[in-house]
């Protein structure tokens, strides 16, 4: 739902600091990764991200329909690992393994 003062959804004003404060994009998403009982966690993480870049901008960068970033990035999502790859690269993070 956009706000009609300002034209920015709630979603975006509230997760809207993470491009303006460096590195936060990066912990908020290495915070959610540690949940090992809870995987869904990084996917609403991601979607939160996703959400306060602007999902239909996200959507259009990664190549994918705005419906079907929404469905891949909910709670019961299950994306593909290409997806995860494209969304990420769209709201300019990358996926990385480290020991």
């Amino acid at each position: 739902m956009k706000n009609r003062k300002s034209g920015t959804s709630h979603d975006e004003a509230s997760f809207g600091g993470f491009g303006r404060i460096p590195g936060s994009a990066t912990e908020y998403l290495k915070a959610a990764l540690e949940d090992e009982n809870e995987p869904p966690v990084f996917l609403i993480a991601l979607r939160h991200l996703t959400l306060a870049q602007g999902i239909a901008k996200a959507a259009k960068a990664a190549r994918i329909e705005r419906e079907s970033l929404y469905r891949a990035l909910s709670a019961r999502g299950n994306p593909r690992l290409s997806t995860l790859f494209a969304v990420t690269k769209a709201i300019g993070l990358r996926l990385t393994v480290c020991s």
